[in-house]
């Protein structure tokens, strides 16, 4: 089968290329008609395939075994990958009984030979079977639904800090996205889910794409270990180098009477409120390893007038290291639509008012006024030498305008950052070089004829994309950052410059001295809080990325 896919060129840049830019973009947004219309009149083999597994249409046996003659429809219908179209299992016409769509992404660009750079373009081409998606088909969806590629999925694959580990866990795997990432640098994954049904999916993707992941299909525990349980149960007592997860997190009413047959488990945990996120910030760092990091997706409650980050912050042990972003902030309204609209469950008008109202009344029962959604990172600290080496990362940010992506490499620079700057000697920053990132420019604003600038702002281009407000001084001291001064250097001519030190000897003597000549103390006073400001300043910067250390060859 995949070698007849392959032949298909059935591939993200060929599905692209088949439909063209605008069909395409409107597939990526679940409307077919636009790619229904481009390929009606194509009789392709390629064309063909599209319509079965990415536009739900019905094709005919002749046409599939045509488009695929190695595989051939009778393995497609024992393999559950289509089914009858028509009365009777002899039918002579097939639909989709999943989704099935290519997937990849591009090779690192110092990997790559050239081509667009689109997402499988000298890269890795895979294909992901998935449950047909609410577009797809009628009705509500199956309350053990495996969910395809989404945007939840596709935002936690960019922001793993990606480097090499010898163990990575991947809880709650769904179809295996998070797992397929992990093989390009993971010796040995771990893929759990509660659902049988979700690791039947995983297990057949790992095996039809085993080519491209490296993995041997007869020896497939070598690399990956599948495993069926809740949460952190199907891993008690192991640890791993690096944790990710994109978890049922999706705040549901609780009734007395539901089951677990009632819940769509790809989204719902089974706990009330945000319990779930929070159990698993409490219970991740007990399976990593030291300096093992967690990341995942989730949800939490902002109850009252509380601070949206009252909730993850509370979550949060004091021996573990912490960065968690807001994305995003909804109001309880907003946050049932979504949802209900997600399964589909607006489709049957009786099912999403009764629904409706009981997300409402779950909410105002906890006093929730907003719920919020982000991206949280987790270290379980390794030991560390050096005079700073308990200093953690413990950061609770909101950011929601658009970041750059993949964010992962950004967020794995920022955590390099703070390590260096947790590493260095209460007085080293002074001794060290720094240098402005490259993605950085400077912004200045004034009214008409002033003399000199009211607001003078740092801008990133890349990464997280933040903006600082300078000072007049920090803004002096940002420009002579390249490398050639020091730190303390630039700070002592910026005081000079701004006459907190007097070019008369005396004076300068009775500053150095600790103030023997009158307003000596005053002015030392003065001038520390000067400096230990723009120190301050400073390393926020470079935990910000604004300013680099300039590490010579």
């Amino acid at each position: 089968m995949a070698r007849d896919l392959a032949a298909l060129k059935y591939t993200v840049d060929g599905v692209e290329a088949l439909l063209g830019a605008e069909a395409y973009a409107a597939f990526a947004r679940d409307q077919p008609v636009p790619a229904l219309l481009k390929t009606r009149d194509d009789d392709g083999a390629l064309a063909a395939v599209v319509r079965l597994w990415l536009l739900a249409e019905p094709l005919t046996r002749a046409s599939l075994n045509a488009a695929l003659p190695e595989t051939g429809v009778d393995a497609l219908l024992a393999l559950r990958l289509v089914e009858p179209a028509g009365p009777g299992a002899g039918g002579a016409t097939v639909q989709a009984a999943v989704d099935l769509r290519p997937y990849g992404w591009p090779a690192p660009a110092n990997e790559r030979n050239g081509g667009s750079g689109g997402n499988g373009s000298n890269g890795t081409d895979l294909w992901v079977a998935s449950d047909l998606a609410a577009h797809q088909s009628p009705g509500v969806l199956r309350r053990d639904h495996v969910l395809g590629i989404g945007q939840a999925s596709l935002t936690l694959a960019q922001s793993i800090v990606r480097r090499p580990v010898n163990t990575a866990l991947d809880l709650g795997t769904g179809c295996g996205i998070q797992t397929f990432h992990l093989l390009e640098h993971a010796q040995h994954v771990v893929a759990t889910d509660i659902s049988a049904r979700a690791l039947a999916f995983t297990r057949f993707n790992v095996l039809l794409n085993a080519a491209q992941l490296k993995i041997d299909p007869e020896n497939l525990q070598a690399r990956v270990d599948l495993r069926q349980g809740s949460l952190l149960e199907p891993v008690a007592g192991e640890t791993f180098e690096l944790v990710v997860s994109n978890p049922p997190f999706v705040i549901t009413p609780r009734s007395s009477a539901e089951n677990a047959a009632d819940r769509f488990t790809y989204r719902d945990g089974g706990l009330a409120g945000d319990e779930l996120v929070a159990a698993l910030v409490r219970g991740l760092p007990a399976v990593l390893a030291a300096g093992g990091t967690a990341q995942l997706l989730g949800n939490w409650e902002i109850r009252g007038a509380a601070s949206w980050s009252a909730a993850p912050e509370s979550w949060v042990g004091d021996s573990t290291e912490a960065w968690v972003i807001q994305r995003e902030q909804v109001s309880p309204g907003h946050y049932a639509e979504t949802w209900l609209q997600d399964a589909s469950q607006n489709r049957d008008r009786a099912l999403y008012g009764q629904s409706y109202a009981a997300y409402l009344a779950d909410f105002a029962s906890r006093e929730v006024s907003g719920i919020g959604f982000g991206l949280i990172w987790l270290r379980h600290p390794a030991p560390v030498d050096g005079p700073r080496g308990g200093e953690r990362i413990r950061r609770f940010e909101e950011i929601l305008y658009p970041i750059e992506q993949p964010i992962g490499p950004h967020l794995g620079a920022a955590v390099d950052r703070a390590d260096w700057l947790a590493g260095l000697a209460p007085d080293a920053l002074p001794q060290t070089r720094l240098i402005v990132a490259p993605d950085v420019t400077e912004e200045r604003h004034q009214r008409p004829g002033a003399e000199h600038p009211g607001v003078i702002l740092l801008r990133q281009g890349a990464g997280l994309r933040r903006t600082n407000l300078l000072s007049t001084e920090l803004a002096g001291f940002v420009s002579v950052c390249d490398g050639d001064l020091t730190v303390g250097q630039i700070i002592a001519a910026l005081a000079t410059l701004l006459d907190w030190q007097d070019n008369e000897s005396a004076d300068n003597e009775s500053v150095e001295d600790g103030g023997a000549a009158d307003g000596g103390a005053e002015k030392r006073n003065e001038m520390d809080q000067f400096v230990n400001g723009l120190l301050q300043d400073t390393r926020n910067l470079v935990l910000d990325g604004f300013l680099l250390p300039h590490l010579p060859n």
